[in-house]
């Protein structure tokens, strides 16, 4: 009598899985919000700048809201006082930031958990409260021209109301981030590539440029992308701490908006910061698929 053949094992997964229309609903919940709350409202500005009834009471194609933008110079001046903001916000976090980051990753002791407690402070601190404590500090009569006049040294100039004011406020309330996204990008340099290196007669400067710098410049770059789109599109600490002309990109669609009551150019000056924010956008994609390639 021969034996029977063994069973065939099972499965793992089903392919026919009764479980993937769950699935597929809990995706679908906020891809449907996406579309819903960021998708449309796009979509329907970009249409509503550029579909528009003519004198004549017809609708049809028309560019009038973005030759007024680019024709005048109050528009413009405020579009490059924001495209001067984020360019200074960028290379201050990328100074501040990278040094802090490779002392954080190559030290150890208590001091460097201190650093990264500071480092990471900011981000539990929300903007209302910063731009108080920078107009309490910085600003007229604060605490540093209290300090300086007792010692008989005269006030010092200050950010406050200043296009630097928000320069220092974006930049201290992005810090963390960036601090964060460097770390993880550092993670990927091996101390023995750093080793190998010094093995071999590298000096610091040779070590951080050769072999740190090609393992962290997609981080740099994620770190900077996410740093742009949120400094270009602030509204709070510009608002608090920016000068009343020129005005960046967000207290200029508000005033716009609210206190102008123009609301077809509120909806252009959006779309036009939207097209500046998805050109810094597209790096970080293409950061992202790099590394998905890889």
């Amino acid at each position: 009598m021969t034996d029977a053949a063994p069973a065939a094992p099972r499965p793992l997964i089903d392919s026919n899985d009764s479980r993937r229309p769950t699935g597929l609903l809990l995706v679908a919940i906020p891809v449907f919000l996406v579309g819903w709350l960021v998708i449309w409202p796009i979509i329907n500005a970009i249409v509503r700048t550029l579909w528009r009834p003519d004198e004549s009471g017809a609708i049809g194609f028309n560019l009038d809201s973005y030759v007024f933008f680019f024709s005048d110079q109050y528009s413009i001046n405020n579009l490059t006082i924001t495209l001067w903001t984020t360019l200074m916000c960028a290379i201050l976090l990328l100074v501040i930031c990278l040094p802090i980051s490779l002392y954080l990753r190559f030290s150890a002791g208590r001091l460097p958990a201190y650093v990264q407690a500071m480092a990471i402070f900011p981000m539990f601190v929300p903007s209302i409260i910063l731009a108080y404590a920078f107009i309490r500090v910085l600003g007229p009569n604060g605490m540093v021209d209290i300090l300086l006049n007792s010692v008989g040294l005269p006030k010092i100039r200050t950010p406050y109301l200043t296009p630097w004011g928000p320069v220092i406020g974006l930049v201290w309330d992005n810090i963390p981030l960036t601090v964060l996204i460097l770390l993880s990008g550092l993670g990927n340099v091996a101390n023995q590539a750093i080793e190998a290196a010094r093995d071999v007669g590298a000096n610091r400067l040779q070590v951080f440029w050769h072999i740190i710098l090609p393992r962290i410049s997609n981080s740099v770059l994620v770190a900077i992308s996410f740093a742009v789109l949120g400094i270009f599109s602030s509204f709070t600490l510009p608002y608090l701490l920016g000068p009343a002309s020129p005005e960046m990109m967000g207290p200029f669609m508000n005033r716009t908006f609210r206190e102008v009551n123009d609301p077809l150019n509120a909806i252009t000056q959006a779309v036009i910061t939207f097209c500046f924010c998805i050109a810094f956008g597209l790096f970080y994609v293409r950061s992202v698929a790099r590394n998905q390639g890889k």
